[in-house]
């Protein structure tokens, strides 16, 4: 049986031992269950509960020791330590409980010092020695009594880790077992997607236990615990509290296993505790960068899973976790690796010298254009009409990239030419839906341009004062260029609302598309002063509380028109 012994790090041990032939006390197992779950209380406590999983703190190359008495022989013993960030090197050994103690009959505990050598003066006998960053275990069916010593160093830096231990390792089976292929495949593999399948752990199928699986994608490596991802996955190195000055020497871990030292005692190796440990803690922490490309996904008792989301082309770490969700402790898969597929070579559109070329692209796709013009040229204009949402656009010039902006509406770039220049034009896609462009490169100097001009603000501005029960008053701006402007108007349904009028805003619709019977008028307009460059219309004609789609479409010299954002109207319905 284990018993909980409070002892201090870094050297100082307290053993406090009764008369000759006193019995060891035994465990209340319902306080105890209750105790071990308040974690503040074992927080960098160097005893070991019997039963519980506790989580440590390391600093670089300063070891930290744990004990624990086992008061009889022949007990089963198991030990687990799991490194959560760093290889750990760590060493459990035996030093037998001496069979004399001072003030025999007395009661008293011996002095300090004395006990201190009883433990540090002898090196025991070695059980067990791992150095690596596997989870690894001691376990024994027979463990002799005596007093067990757990030191654990980290000589990579500072680091977590995780201690498990039992001496009834049969029945209390915390973590997961792991089915007789523990192996994560993969089922299907696409451009964005993995599929992974495993063998449900015995622990949820056949004992009834409460189980979740949690996978964990990343592009570096496979995870050998879930604690080591998830410190990955932690903003800095401290993401768990490092421990606190005087923290190994609390009056009440001393009371709560019924030892009262002294008041002077206490205070003594408080200050020397405290020194100690300033010194560690005065270490500056470097905070690591945010981690984007590892994320961990917890599915529930489902044994099949898909990730979505992945780049092409892009290698990437799956690795699977069993955790009992009664004792959140976990057990690793043997994790996975996969290469998502190539994203699919899209044909090159050819772009001719002054030609409109209509480009689609599905969502959150991409479309590449190439133009090569046949004679020297000085300058490039490019005009790109973005029909819906707005699209990134990349152009190279012979390989080097020479812009790269998001498109909304109508631009005009001007780019400096080269002799024997080719151009490669890349359109990506919205994330919201489908997009529709329009595409046109020329050499030519001069000449009229293909789309019209816009004002930066393309709204329809409605005057609420001038509204009556058969017309409405709107105003819209232009610009200097004297363009077409024609008005359209559609009756709507009382449910029609701005997610209707949005889904219907496509720019590149012109006025071929409409009915002749929603024109309204057409008519130039221009302004030398941008001030004043505003014009006025009255709609007449419409029915009393009826709502009404306006549309406004510029049609430039070549024919190609843009819409402006439609307006929502509505009539009084009592004049």
């Amino acid at each position: 049986m284990l018993m909980t012994w409070m002892c201090g790090c870094y050297g100082l041990v307290l053993l406090v031992l009764g008369v000759m032939g006193q019995k060891l006390p035994t465990r209340d197992e319902g306080l105890f269950q209750m105790q071990i779950r308040d974690k503040a209380l074992f927080h960098d406590s160097s005893v070991l509960p019997d039963g519980a999983e506790i989580s440590g703190y390391l600093f670089r190359d300063t070891p930290k020791r744990y004990y624990f008495v086992v008061e009889e022989d022949n007990t089963p013993l198991l030990v687990t330590l799991t490194p959560c960030d760093a290889p750990l090197e760590w060493r459990l050994t035996l030093q037998e409980l001496p069979e004399d103690r001072s003030g025999e009959g007395s009661g008293e505990p011996e002095p300090l010092e004395q006990q201190k050598q009883q433990v540090t003066g002898n090196e025991g006998t070695e059980l067990f020695t791992y150095k690596g960053n596997d989870v690894e275990s001691f376990i024994s069916t027979s463990s002799p009594s005596g007093l067990y010593q757990l030191e654990i160093i980290s000589t990579e830096k500072d680091s977590n880790f995780k201690i498990y231990s039992t001496t009834t390792p049969e029945s209390d089976q915390p973590y997961p077992e792991l089915p007789y292929d523990p192996r994560v495949d993969v089922t299907a593999l696409g451009r964005t997607t993995v599929t992974l399948a495993w063998k449900p752990t015995p622990t949820g199928s056949i004992m009834g236990q409460p189980i979740q699986y949690c996978v964990v994608i990343n592009k570096e490596h496979n995870f050998k615990s879930i604690c080591a991802a998830e410190a990955k996955m932690s903003l800095d190195d401290s993401f768990m509290i490092a421990p606190k000055p005087g923290q190994d020497f609390s009056p009440f871990d001393f009371v709560h296993f019924g030892f009262v030292p002294s008041e002077n005692d206490f205070k003594d190796r408080s200050l020397t505790t405290n020194r100690a440990l300033s010194n560690k803690m005065s270490r500056t922490y470097i905070p690591k960068p945010k981690v984007a490309d590892i994320q961990k996904i917890c599915i529930g008792n489902k044994n099949i899973f898909t990730v979505t989301d992945l780049k092409p082309d892009m290698q990437y770490y799956f690795d699977v976790f069993a955790v009992n969700t009664g004792t959140n402790m976990s057990t690793a898969y043997v994790g996975t690796f996969a290469r998502t597929k190539e994203e699919a070579k899209q044909k090159t559109v050819e772009l001719k010298d002054g030609k409109v070329t209509d480009v689609f692209i599905k969502r959150k796709g991409s479309k590449f254009l190439r133009f090569a013009p046949v004679s020297s040229h000085q300058r490039v204009t490019l005009f790109i009409h973005a029909c819906l949402d707005e699209v990134q656009v990349q152009v190279r010039r012979d390989g080097k990239l020479v812009l790269s902006q998001n498109v909304e509406g109508v631009r005009q770039f001007q780019l400096r030419g080269k002799p024997k220049a080719k151009y490669l034009i890349r359109l990506r896609g919205s994330r919201k839906g489908a997009s529709t462009l329009k595409v046109l490169a020329s050499t030519r100097a001069g000449g009229k341009q293909p789309f019209p001009a816009l004002p930066e603000d393309t709204r329809i501005k409605a005057f609420d004062k001038l509204r009556t029960c058969s017309s409405v008053t709107v105003a819209w701006l232009g610009t200097q260029e004297r363009n077409k402007y024609c008005v359209y108007r559609r009756e709507v349904s009382e449910s029609y609302g701005e997610e209707h009028r949005r889904r219907e805003q496509n720019q590149c619709a012109g006025p071929e598309s409409r009915r002749k019977s929603e024109k309204v008028l057409c008519k130039y307009f221009h302004s030398a002063n941008l001030q004043k460059a505003v014009t006025t219309e009255t709609i007449t004609g419409l029915e009393a509380g009826k709502s009404y789609l306006l549309d406004v479409y510029v049609v430039g010299h070549s024919g190609h028109s843009v819409k402006y954002q439609s307006k929502l109207v509505k009539t009084r319905k009592y004049c």
